[in-house]
Formats: structure tokens, sequence, C-alpha cells
């Protein structure tokens, strides 16, 4: 049982430097057991399996995978499964691709870079006090020093933290144990005029991710939140990976009430892999 397989790197221009995906063709023959077992065995953030959709309108249906279990979204999987199905000569229905997955139906356009529309938030709002003093457990930083939390939920969980700045986001020696079932953002502002205005890390060691290189559906809740509440200008560049030797970029877009989060994807890799 053989199919098509690329892994793709994505958020970064520089070849090696952004968050691959494995990124398996035709995967409609494979069962749940499967696509876990070959997540667990690729050992990276994510790996997807594209599938033939289900609902109207979708291009193409998409299942997420880390090594800990399946994903309802993520970001970084979603541009870079988008990348290996076009590049495998898929046709979308209009200007756009429209990617099925388990948060529903994804728009993802094409242009400079592959962008996708940030899909509605499934819990957002301040994190309570317990919250906040668990996150600063975690992090091992005092309360005081997490400025602001706020639930910027869109499938995978994510609460995120605001820090001092970017340096403070960059010296975070996590403590993974106490994080327990966190999926966990930390976000710092970079001094104006810099080539990015934030720092990013993301942290989801109950998904066997204990940080994540570089996390698109992390930037989309984080965009959502510090936007609106007019911290953060409606087009700005994230850094992340920073900590890990990467250099993420992440292009972030507020069009109207739509969120585009956006970067550059390459193929590192490409052959076929036989599931048994």
């Amino acid at each position: 049982m053989t199919h098509e397989l690329r892994q793709v790197d994505v958020f970064s221009s520089v070849p090696l430097l952004g968050n691959p995906v494995a990124v398996v063709h035709g995967a409609d023959d494979l069962t749940d057991d499967q696509m876990a077992a070959f997540a667990r065995w690729t050992n990276l953030s994510e790996t997807t399996f594209l599938l033939t959709p289900t609902m109207p309108g979708a291009d193409y249906r998409l299942r997420i995978f880390t090594p800990g279990g399946e994903l309802p979204f993520a970001g970084h999987p979603t541009l870079g499964s988008a990348h290996a199905w076009l590049e495998a000569g898929g046709e979308p229905g209009g200007d756009d691709l429209v990617q099925e997955c388990g948060a529903g139906l994804v728009t993802v356009r094409r242009g400079g870079v592959l962008a996708f529309a940030a899909p509605p938030l499934r819990r957002s709002g301040p994190a309570d006090a317990d919250t906040v003093a668990a996150i600063a457990r975690a992090l091992r930083i005092e309360v005081p020093e997490v400025l602001a939390a706020q639930w910027v939920d869109n499938g995978p969980g994510w609460v995120a933290a605001l820090l001092r700045d970017a340096d403070a986001v960059l010296a975070l020696d996590p403590d993974y144990a106490a994080m327990r079932d966190l999926d966990l953002g930390v976000v710092g502002l970079h001094p104006a005029g810099s080539e990015c205005a934030i720092e990013v890390r993301g942290f989801a060691p109950e998904l066997a991710v204990p940080e994540d290189p570089v996390t698109g559906s992390l930037n989309a809740g984080i965009a959502q939140w510090l936007i609106a509440d007019g911290t953060l200008p409606s087009s700005y560049v994230a850094a992340q990976g920073t900590a890990l030797g990467r250099a993420g970029r992440v292009q972030v877009q507020a069009e109207g009430d739509d969120i585009w989060i956006g970067g550059e994807t390459r193929t590192t890799i490409s052959g076929r892999v036989d599931l048994g």
C-alpha cells in the first residue's frame, strides 16, 4: 500500500528554517490507526492526509495528526497541504482553494504566498486567575509578568499569554510537566521598527509537541485577539522558531472581518511511502 508523499517546509523562505509537515496523498484507503501510526513515526509536529471531500464546495478533505492525536484544524499543515495538493496537479473549483477539515471549510487563497482565512474561535475571552497562575508556573515566571492572557482556541485549544517584550519570550525555560493539558502560546512585542512585530512561541506537550517551530493556528488566534484590542496593527509579520534555531515568518493581514495567515511554502522531500 504505497502513497505519494511530500514533506513541505512552511513559513520560511530559507530551506529547513520553517516547520515541516508530511503530506500523504490519496489517503482514502487508510484507517485511523494507520494515519495515527504514521504520524507517530514521522515524529513531526503534524502529519496530514489528503482525501476526497465530502462537503459541497470543498476541493479536498484534510485530516491532521500530531504524534499524540488528531486535530480538527492547524495552520502550517493547512498551508503545507494546500501547497502539496496544488503541486500534485490539484485544480481548485474557483480562484481560491477550499479545504474541508474537522473545523469545517477553510479558504486558502493564492497570491505571493498561500494564506488561510482564520477560522472562528471556539473559545475566546480572558483566562481566569487560576489559568493565569497555571501559565506562570508552566513558564517558570511570576504571575505579574503575564500582562494579559486570553483564550484563542480555534481547534488545538490554545490559550495565549502576553509578556513584557520579545526578549522575555525568548528567555523562557518552560516546565513541560507543569504545563499538563495546557496548549500554551506566548507572545511579546519587538521594538518599533523591527523586521517582525512580535515574537511567538507555542507549547503543546499533551500532543507530544513540547515546542512547535512555527504555528499558524496560534498566530491566527493571537491576531484575532491583539488586532481587535489595538495592540497590533492590521498588517504585520510575526517571528517564531527563533528559540529552536528556525526562522519562521508568519504574514498576518486583517481585511474586513477576516484575518489571513500566510507564509512561504516549499517541498523539501518528495517520493512514495509504504504504509503496509
